[in-house]
């Protein structure tokens, strides 16, 4: 393990490891890792993931960072100054940054002090639910909705069995089920050698797993999950539109939580429910919503696992060129009103 992953490893995300960057880089980015030393080791940096545009500019982006070993502002703010230098090298528009940073007041006012403000566009999921996988697989189960230990008991009754995907054959099936989710949901996907290559990047016996739920020679759905030291996320799902009284998703789920539990996981991070739920999380932490369109569904799905809402602060922005930037935040702000 490089030491920037053995750092990022002990205090950061998944998506700050040089894993993630070599990946990104083989579709249009390039990863740039900045860091802060003291008395010879790391103590905050960040992978920085540009991607170049028109007439030379680029874009900036920080997924889940910066990665810090303790909050000090003076670090951050040595930080700020080496990562500026790097950017504007870059002709970086502006640099926006995803902290995995709980969403609290002092962090906010923390990125104010360092010349961030609060971006028209957020990249990974704000809110999402996260599953304490510490107890015993019993106390888990326990802590699910009814319905969902149920729906687990129908689909091992209805004869689904889960494994790792293994082969090119059997990742076809992923394809096309994610194709046909997308048509289904109605939510954009990426190329086919995106996921082929994040299955060949990350898929192993310990950091990824590829799980594909089955009913006899009938693929149903899968779901590809990633272990980063204590914490595993769900990235990407797929479903069938057949046999979908068999409850596979549920199952799959379970089946996620088990491999990430048996490899020292204490968090399962089931990545994406809409902000608003994370926004009020004592408003929503009981209640059912009666909306099941976009991220809705999926909430109602993913809540009944028994996890906590958790919320980060969210995406900021640090403006280097503010007439492109001014025109970018408009661009935003029209495509939501569906006007691009």
């Amino acid at each position: 393990m490089s030491v920037w992953d053995a750092f990022v490893w002990e205090y950061g995300h998944f998506l700050q490891s040089r894993g993630w960057g070599d990946f990104k880089s083989r579709f249009g980015w390039s990863a740039e890792r900045v860091t802060i030393e003291r008395s010879g080791k790391v103590v905050a940096g960040a992978q920085v993931l540009f991607r170049r545009g028109p007439l030379g500019l680029t874009l900036a982006y920080i997924p889940r960072g910066p990665v810090l070993a303790r909050r000090d502002e003076d670090v951050l703010a040595e930080w700020v100054e080496a990562v500026d230098a790097i950017a504007r090298g870059r002709r970086a528009i502006f640099l926006k940054v995803e902290p995995d940073w709980k969403d609290t007041p002092t962090a906010h006012d923390l990125l104010h002090t360092l010349g961030f403000v609060p971006s028209p566009q957020t990249v990974q999921p704000r809110s999402t639910i996260v599953v304490d996988l510490a107890p015993s697989p019993e106390e888990i189960l326990a802590r699910m909705k009814s319905k969902w230990r149920y729906n687990i008991r129908l689909a091992r009754r209805k004869q689904v069995v889960v494994r790792p995907v293994r082969t090119e054959e059997e990742f076809a099936h992923f394809l096309r089920m994610m194709r046909e989710t997308a048509r289904r949901d109605g939510f954009p996907v990426h190329t086919d050698a995106y996921y082929r290559e994040a299955w060949r990047s990350f898929a192993d016996e310990d950091r990824g797993v590829l799980l594909m739920a089955w009913y006899e020679a009938l693929p149903l759905a899968a779901i590809f999950v990633v272990r980063w030291n204590r914490t595993a996320i769900y990235l990407y799902g797929a479903s069938s539109n057949r046999e979908r009284n068999r409850m596979p998703n549920h199952l799959l789920q379970w089946h996620a939580m088990l491999w990430a539990k048996e490899r020292g996981a204490t968090h399962y991070d089931l990545w994406g429910i809409p902000d608003e739920v994370g926004a009020q999380p004592d408003v929503w932490a009981g209640r059912t919503p009666k909306r099941t369109d976009g991220l809705w569904g999926v909430f109602r799905f993913k809540q009944g696992f028994g996890g906590r809402i958790v919320r980060t602060v969210g995406a900021w922005d640090r403006v280097y060129n503010r007439p492109l930037y001014a025109l970018y935040s408009w661009w935003i702000r029209r495509r939501r009103r569906g006007l691009s």
